[in-house]
């Protein structure tokens, strides 16, 4: 639905003829026109300075409308705009379609640090038109108090893009943009306000409308209210599909089989960094031109990569959601997820990469038995916790404290711990200033009924999901209800609508190199070779370099737990509820082949065990196993002094040291010189490893080996 905007016919006509050549400039065409909508949104911002939500599809051309806005009211005399932008592939294509339509357009963002001098002197000589920066950028201490206040008085528009993150949807994707509700209150009245997103359904719509409308709070009463433009959700382009197949071995044999018949160049998805990683090995082993893209990889690698697959020089990346909004190659021929997005909203905005400037594009989602536990974990890990935040907010004072300091007295690793602070800041709790951060003083009080709501949410989102791979309706409609877009209607291309359009046979060749790939063993478990700051706040009297004769060698570890072969079978033996057993003939001789290509520059002399409360059976069983199998000498387990090692998994890495810290010893082992293999079920923080290796040699043995079932990660 578009709300009409009533202007002056005779500007309104000047507005519009100058706003179509800007338009031309930008798409580069002579004959190009306004969609439905784009317009109506222009003249809002320009003629009226109104506040303006757009709800459109991917590939609509929002970026159209705040480029061609910013000309116009840059010509009318207007300040820079400020476009808040989430994800820095975003940022560099805005900015390369902004100088296409001649706007002169700079980013701050956390990779640039070494330009921000000469942005700010562009913009004090008024040489910026479009100003991008991240939401966390506003809220640097440096910038919040130095750049922000002169550039709020000078600003000509502001723009949030992918807005549905300001609502509740995004809250631990980007906790700062619920912080944009404090800048529009700071703006002058008639500064217009742009908010896009095509990715919002009824209730994140309102949610934007409302803090959109903040603005007008203690202002004018008779201020025109938040402008909603809202068009049908409909990709004409895309022919959707769900492939179920029975496993993970399954869908990489498709993959291998199906990948060069896929047109175009495209995306394939995946839930988890090393899901990507691995995809991205196989199908390279095997002759396709593919690389990883994953929020682990380098800023100049990530750049690169983008690059080459908008030249077609790369088959596909292997992305993770990393490069799920915004990114933008109009000739995008498929996109495909090995794993199925936790909710329509995510889905939406990955499949709307494809075809957007072309008359057909294939979006193939084949869902996996793992999709549940997957999403669980992280909509889990990301929810705040009252313990943990009264924890958070008790260790602040009003001396800064650094994140570093701040980890080393609280019990909470680094990232979660970043997001956490985050969180608090938005709510008032604490803040960031130079050296740290301090606690306000303010009351806070834990909105357990909002992040229950979220929970809630979050749980049928993932029920829509399901659904979505299940119906034998039309898909497209599907995803548009689910949006809450009340134009769906069939689409007549998917493959419930016009039946299957992708193959099924799976070749003989690509079935038995999948199982092959998926039945690789062994990752490496890099050494700890530095004490954590801060540990001797917990009487853990050590800090530096660990010195060499008392640290481990680089070990090994089965797989990792999210990896896609023998990962399944770990998750299986980890999870909650599990019975300890001793170790499996298949896990054992998995054990063994990762041994036999471990390439050791000696071999070692006798097997040690950990001491484990929750799977002593299986631990000993594996390490006596070994030790049969390679003829060595098992000296038994380490002595658990003081009750052993304590502490739970997901704490960080001072708190982790202290609970293993002098809770190990081998006085009653006779510990040989040479190397010794140290073996347990599960790896995490590394810290017990570390520990029991120092152990270890201050006992005689020459070097450590670490080897585990699993490496969480």
């Amino acid at each position: 639905m578009t709300s009409a905007v009533p202007a002056d016919a005779p500007e309104a006509a000047d507005t519009r003829e100058a706003a179509r050549a800007a338009l031309r400039e930008l798409v580069g065409r002579p004959d190009a026109d306004f969609h439905d909508g784009q317009y109506e949104a222009i003249a809002a911002l320009v003629e009226q300075r109104r506040r303006a939500l757009v709800v459109q599809r991917t590939g609509w051309g929002k970026s159209a409308v705040y480029f061609v806005s910013t000309l116009l009211l840059r010509r009318r005399g207007a300040g820079p705009t400020v476009l808040v932008s989430p994800l820095l592939a975003l940022m560099r294509d805005q900015i390369a379609a902004a100088e296409r339509a001649g706007v002169r357009a700079v980013a701050i963002n956390s990779t640039n640090a070494h330009e921000w001098s000469d942005v700010l002197a562009q913009l004090d000589r008024d040489e910026v038109d479009v100003l991008l920066v991240s939401p966390e950028r506003l809220n640097n201490p440096a910038f919040r108090e130095q750049q922000l206040p002169a550039l709020v008085r000078r600003i000509g528009m502001l723009v949030v893009d992918e807005a549905h993150c300001i609502s509740d949807w995004g809250h631990d994707f980007r906790p700062d943009y619920r912080r944009l509700r404090d800048l529009i209150a700071q703006m002058p009245a008639d500064v217009p306000v742009l908010a896009t997103t095509a990715t919002a359904n009824s209730r994140v719509v309102a949610d934007v409308a409302e803090q959109l409308g903040s603005l007008q709070e203690g202002g004018d009463a008779g201020a025109a209210p938040v402008l909603t433009i809202r068009g049908p959700l409909a990709r004409t382009s895309l022919r959707l599909g769900v492939l179920r197949l029975r496993d993970s071995a399954s869908r990489l044999a498709w993959l291998l089989s199906h990948l060069d018949d896929l047109p175009g160049s495209g995306i394939i998805y995946t839930l988890t960094v090393a899901a990507a990683v691995d995809t991205a090995r196989l199908l390279r082993d095997h002759g396709h031109d593919v690389r990883a893209y994953t929020g682990q990889t380098d800023t100049e690698e990530r750049a690169e990569s983008e690059g080459m697959l908008k030249r077609n020089e790369v088959k596909a990346l292997v992305a993770t959601s990393a490069l799920g909004m915004g990114f933008d190659k109009p000739d995008l021929g498929f996109v495909l997820h090995l794993g199925a997005p936790s909710s329509p909203v995510a889905y939406y905005q990955q499949v709307g990469r494809a075809g957007r400037a072309s008359e057909s594009a294939d979006v193939l989602l084949l869902p996996g038995v793992e999709d549940r536990d997957i999403w669980h974990y992280f909509a889990t890990a990301s929810m705040p916790d009252r313990e943990r935040a009264e924890r958070v907010i008790g260790a602040l004072g009003d001396a800064p404290i650094s994140t570093p300091a701040l980890e080393a007295m609280v019990d909470i690793r680094r990232t979660p711990l970043e997001l956490l602070l985050k969180v608090l800041d938005v709510d008032g709790a604490v803040r960031r200033v130079q050296g740290g951060w301090v606690a306000t003083g303010e009351p806070w009080t834990y909105d357990a009924e909002r992040y229950e709501r979220i929970a809630a949410e979050r749980v049928a989102e993932q029920q829509h999901m399901i659904e979505y791979e299940q119906t034998d309706g039309c898909r497209m409609e599907f995803l548009q209800r689910a949006l809450d877009d009340d134009t769906a209607a069939p689409c007549g291309r998917c493959d419930n609508c016009a039946g299957v359009w992708f193959p099924r046979e799976i070749g003989e060749s690509a079935n038995t190199q999948a199982a092959e790939s998926l039945d690789r063993v062994g990752v490496p478990i890099e050494p700890r070779r530095a004490w954590p700051t801060g540990a001797d706040r917990l009487d853990v009297p050590v800090k530096g370099r660990i010195p060499a004769d008392e640290q481990a060698g680089e070990g090994r570890a089965l797989a990792r737990l999210t990896d896609l072969g023998w990962g399944g079978a770990l998750r299986d033996l980890f999870a909650a509820g599990a019975v300890d057993a001793a170790v499996t003939p298949q896990l054992l001789q998995a054990c063994i082949r990762v041994l036999a290509g471990w390439g050791w520059a000696e071999r070692p002399v006798a097997v040690v065990a950990m001491p484990s409360r929750s799977r002593p059976l299986l631990v000993d069983s594996l390490a006596r196993g070994l030790a049969d199998v390679g003829r060595l000498p098992y000296l038994g387990a380490l002595d658990p002094l003081g009750g052993g090692p304590s502490g739970q998994p997901g704490g960080n890495s001072v708190f982790r040291l202290a609970g293993v810290w002098e809770r190990l010893g081998a006085e009653h082992l006779d510990v040989p010189a040479g190397p010794v293999l140290l073996v347990d079920d599960l790896v995490d923080s590394r810290w017990t490893m570390t520990v029991a290796a120092r152990v270890l040699r201050q006992a005689g043995a020459t070097e450590v080996l670490p080897f585990a079932l699993a490496l969480r990660g």
